[in-house]
């Protein structure tokens, strides 16, 4: 990805997505607190085709996401057009209530400008947690600058510039009345589906040394969610689990520091894309399918329709 893209080399939007602290972690947090809007969660739900393999769809998200903000103009281009193809057919009402500002009938649509800001808000959020919890905290000048570069990248999904608050104090001030409002639900799917993607289910045991490395992510995951979607989620956290966390975090950063802290090998590891990574995630969910297991066991393949036919 060396040819010119809509962002600079030396933009936070790159810095921050080139660490693979980020690129690995950010995507399941923002969706395990997306899900939250039930608009957002419906809406991607209903019209997926997916269902039966979400990380596969997290996966491709990943990609998308990736290939605009580290990707050449021509590779951002093309994800652009994939996903404005895939959301033309994106409009629907809630089929059922989901929750009290969101009763059955209210109305989605993937060009809503609002809920283009609402994707584009749980992504920045999630990539600047993940940053501070897993590399350093950045300064007040680097967080606007990522926020600004959030904001074009949201424009360039086609989300309109004045769907988003016009600096980074605005957009955490909104985030944060957000995030204490009596806005957010979980349908019971939304719920289901949130739970694995944080790891407080987990369907299969998984083999040494894979399940150290997925356990942790989780731990990460979780460790890193605001308190009130941990209890949205009934997640079991207390001090155990806090202590834990924050001692791997910790181990994280210290290997994002120069030598001799670091070993070089393990240096080399920690930047570049994370595709790679998504793509292993997608092989091991299509193997776990192919051979007859459910990636999410419990979540209907059906869409509502299709489940209310008849």
């Amino acid at each position: 990805m060396s040819e010119a893209g809509y962002f600079t080399d030396d933009s936070m939007i790159r810095r921050v997505m080139r660490k693979r602290a980020v690129g690995v972690t950010y995507g399941q947090r923002a969706l395990v607190i997306g899900a939250v809007n039930p608009l957002l969660y419906v809406g991607t739900a209903e019209h997926t085709q997916h269902r039966t393999t979400p990380y596969t769809r997290l996966a491709l998200t990943g990609r998308l996401f990736e290939a605009v903000a580290l990707g050449s103009r021509e590779e951002a281009d093309r994800a652009r057009a994939f996903t404005h193809k895939k959301h033309a057919t994106v409009q629907g009402a809630l089929p059922e209530d989901a929750g009290k500002h969101h009763p059955a009938g209210t109305p989605y649509s993937a060009h809503d400008p609002h809920l283009m800001f609402m994707t584009m808000a749980f992504t920045f959020d999630s990539s600047e947690v993940m940053h501070d919890v897993l590399v350093r905290r950045l300064t007040a000048t680097e967080r606007e600058d990522l926020y600004q570069d959030y904001v074009r990248w949201g424009e360039l999904f086609g989300m309109p510039r004045e769907a988003a608050p016009a600096s980074y104090p605005e957009f955490r001030r909104f985030f944060a009345d957000y995030l204490a409002s009596d806005e957010l639900y979980l349908t019971d799917e939304a719920r289901l589906v949130g739970s694995y993607l944080a790891g407080q289910q987990v369907p299969y045991p998984l083999r040494m040394p894979l399940s150290q490395v997925v356990n942790s992510v989780y731990l990460l995951v979780q460790g890193s969610l605001p308190p009130r979607i941990r209890e949205m989620y009934a997640m079991r956290w207390g001090r155990k689990e806090e202590v834990a966390f924050r001692a791997l975090a910790q181990t994280v950063r210290t290997a994002h520091l120069a030598p001799p802290l670091a070993p070089r090998v393990l240096r080399g590891t920690l930047a570049g894309p994370s595709a790679p990574v998504y793509q292993l995630l997608t092989r091991r969910e299509h193997n776990l399918v192919n051979s007859g297991h459910p990636s999410m066991p419990g979540i209907d393949p059906r869409n509502y329709a299709e489940r209310h036919a008849g």
